[in-house]
């Protein structure tokens, strides 16, 4: 048995194909027969609220709730992308809400759980526009806007998004190796688990004089990534446009 972890699959209409594997590799038999799976956020390029009537958010909740209704767990994050989804969505599509900065115990060993965006401190300016927009408050005026509207806005909102990644230097968008282990500090734990960088890899290093590890999960663009977690350890591995899972 294993545990499986997804995150950055900014699934959109003009990707149908990663749609498409998406919806397969949830069929298959590796996550049905899974303990579990994590989706460790921005799994749609944009999300603007849980009543959305387009058909994408129907067919993700769709593939989601079919693996919870085969018995096995669906926990789910949010990102950057989809930091408007909430409880309602999640139980149409079988999911357990994580706190960004979770601890699960896999097969024995305590792992940290994170998106990943808290973490790229160096880009101030992200930073300054993430703590404004998770306030309550700011949540809240935007979901009180009408569908179309917010529709618009998040159009805005991703251009502008594209223009700041474009310029800015792509050393302070990735982590901060004090941020990490900062983080692992405080959670008490040695590894950590996240995304949003695009940068899949497993890195080992040593935390306050002990053996540690930070696992980076690849993004959906072009192919899929899946982590692999048991007890005997991790396997990170991408997933062809043309596989059939």
């Amino acid at each position: 048995m294993s545990t499986l972890f997804i995150a950055d699959l900014h699934l959109d209409d003009s990707r149908p194909r990663i749609t498409e594997l998406f919806e397969r590799y949830l069929a298959s038999d590796e996550v049905r027969r899974a303990d579990a799976l994590y989706i460790l956020g921005d799994l749609v390029e944009v999300w603007v609220g849980d009543d959305d009537d387009a058909e994408l958010p129907q067919r993700i909740a769709a593939a989601t709730r079919a693996v919870r209704e085969a018995g096995v767990p669906v926990y789910f994050m949010v990102g950057n992308r989809d930091f408007l989804l909430g409880e309602d969505y999640a139980r149409r599509a079988g999911f357990d809400l994580l706190a960004d900065g979770s601890v699960h115990t896999l097969y024995g060993r305590p792992t940290l759980l994170m998106h990943g965006d808290v973490l790229c401190t160096d880009d101030v300016a992200y930073q300054s526009v993430r703590k404004q927009v998770r306030t309550p408050e700011w949540k809240a005026q935007i979901l009180a806007m009408p569908l179309a509207a917010r529709r618009a806005f998040a159009a805005k909102s991703r251009a502008e998004s594209r223009a700041h990644t474009g310029s800015a230097m792509e050393a302070i968008m990735d982590v901060n190796a004090d941020a990490v282990a900062q983080a692992m500090r405080a959670a008490g734990t040695t590894r950590l688990i996240h995304g949003h960088t695009h940068r899949p890899a497993i890195h080992r290093f040593e935390l306050d004089g002990a053996p540690a590890e930070r696992i980076v999960l690849g993004d959906w663009y072009e192919q899929g990534s899946v982590l692999r977690v048991d007890a005997g350890g991790v396997e990170l591995r991408g997933l062809s446009l043309s596989e059939n899972p």
